[in-house]
């Protein structure tokens, strides 16, 4: 997977629904309500910790328990893969272009541009999920290279699910893995679809239902 370090970052404003939330392993209530800053601070502290402490030592650091990475025959379990895994001499760097959130803020999705060390451009996309102690850990990631690197916008853009509206999970092509967020209202799914063909897609719960807003169809040779 291919990404990149950023040094600096102008927050948008944020709009968020609140709520009583899950928990927490110390008693207390986490209040849900989307904090896609977080998101991206978490992102840019992933992609620092890359080049501080090494490219795997920092996807394992972020990588929450049952994460997944596309591997060439479908999504792999990314812990027990990285510890077999050792850093390469340079870290991939990588920055965030876009964010979207559900309301309740449990489950958030990125996509961003990445450079590797040989100077191969990309995309790259990370869904995040909120943990019982309130830090958000990855739990699907993967990158694709292009011929041109994504373009990098002026602020990174933000958006935020519908509050108030529980949707059905959005309806797939059969052998699809499809996840919603705690509160329904941002859905993403993964699909091997088999030759080595992946598919990716997001949805974020709006007035007139699910707006598809991410749909990635990757061949086997644009896959990483």
């Amino acid at each position: 997977m291919l990404r990149a370090a950023v040094i600096g970052l102008t927050l948008v404003s944020l709009t968020a629904c609140t709520s009583t939330g899950p928990r927490t392993p110390y008693g207390r209530f986490m209040e849900a309500r989307a904090n896609p800053g977080k998101v991206v601070a978490t992102e840019l502290a992933f992609a620092r910790a890359a080049q501080e402490d090494g490219q795997w030592t920092a996807f394992a650091e972020y990588a929450a328990d049952g994460g997944l990475l596309f591997g060439r025959n479908g999504a792999i379990e990314a812990k027990p893969w990285l510890k077999a895994q050792e850093n390469p001499a340079a870290a991939v760097q990588w920055e965030p272009h876009r964010v979207w959130s559900s309301c309740d803020g449990s489950l958030a999705v990125t996509q961003g541009g990445f450079v590797d060390p040989e100077g191969t451009v990309g995309t790259f996309n990370t869904v995040w999920q909120r943990q019982s102690d309130g830090e958000y850990r990855w739990v699907f990631d993967f990158g694709y290279p292009q011929a041109d690197a994504p373009v990098k916008p002026e602020m990174i853009a933000s958006r935020v699910a519908e509050c108030g509206t529980r949707l059905a999970p959005p309806a797939v092509d059969p052998g699809a893995r499809v996840s919603i967020s705690r509160d329904g209202t941002l859905a993403w799914s993964i699909h091997f679809v088999g030759g080595g063909e992946r598919r990716y897609d997001v949805w974020l719960a709006g007035d007139e239902g699910w707006e598809r807003v991410v749909d990635i169809d990757l061949e086997a040779d644009r896959a990483q």
